[in-house]
């Protein structure tokens, strides 16, 4: 069991709160019993879990038992020990050392009903982190991230998505010249989320593959998403509301997406 508040495995997992240690080490970490669960039964890459006895759970015995199964090493901690591992305040008692997946154009694998997600410069942790957890939900599988995004492995980001990063091909700081040129070679159709855009329950979705840009929450997408074959569409608002929240509004056009499509 490790007691020690000095044991180098405790200060390395304690380094992975730090963005540039994460980079460098391809590793983020995951907390609490439902996101670990998430990571075992989505199989996720995981290089270790730390669980602390004193607050283990009934389910414990079938999480251990699953974990040797796939032959990912655990170990024991005081409660110190997890309280200083974590990032949170109240630590659920388990945590786990997982590794980055990195994705590349090549992993998309195409067909008339696929749906990729482009998010440029989405800057709120937790906003990131439902709209990959409802972009899951909805049938989506590939997302992209601009650069100007903030951190995948941002532990708020990652509480956010209560594990639905575990099933998604997610491709990083992916340059909006680059996921047009991708899109327009393999004959993807663009819409973009504008407040200027016509009303996207009054446009006919194209058939076939289809791309779908969510901006900043202040600026909105880069002017690079603004070209003359990207088709712009909104959300009407009553009541003189001005604008939603950009997660709320990213699963409006999704589920309008499938609505549409009748994908579910």
């Amino acid at each position: 069991m490790l007691e020690s508040l000095q044991n180098e495995q405790v200060k390395y997992v304690v380094s992975l709160q730090r963005r540039k240690v994460r980079e460098e080490a391809q590793l983020f970490v995951v907390e609490g019993w439902r996101f670990v669960e998430e990571a075992v039964s989505r199989k996720a890459p995981i290089k270790k879990v730390y669980i602390c006895q004193e607050r283990e759970p009934l389910e414990w015995q079938s999480l251990q038992k699953r974990l040797c199964e796939r032959n990912i090493p655990f170990e024991e901690v005081d409660g110190r020990v997890l309280r200083k591992m974590s990032s949170t305040e109240e630590p659920q008692g388990i945590l786990a050392v997982v590794h980055q997946t990195n994705h590349s154009w090549s992993d998309l694998q195409i067909n008339p009903k696929t749906v990729l997600l482009i998010l440029d410069g989405i800057q709120d942790p937790g906003n990131l982190g439902t709209i990959l957890r409802t972009a899951l939900a909805s049938g989506v599988r590939y997302v992209c991230l601009t650069p100007g995004t903030v951190d995948l492995y941002n532990p708020k980001v990652l509480r956010s998505t209560m594990g639905a990063l575990f099933s998604l091909v997610l491709l990083i700081d992916k340059q909006p010249k680059d996921i047009l040129n991708f899109c327009r070679e393999r004959k993807l159709s663009i819409l973009m989320g504008d407040i200027q855009g016509c009303s996207v329950y009054h446009t006919k979705l194209p058939e076939g593959p289809l791309a779908l840009v969510v901006g900043n929450e202040g600026k909105g997408p880069s002017p690079l998403f603004r070209s003359l074959d990207v088709q712009r569409v909104t959300i009407p608002m009553a009541q003189d509301v001005e604008s939603l929240n950009v997660a709320i509004a990213t699963g409006i056009l999704l589920y309008e997406i499938v609505r549409q499509r009748d994908f579910l």
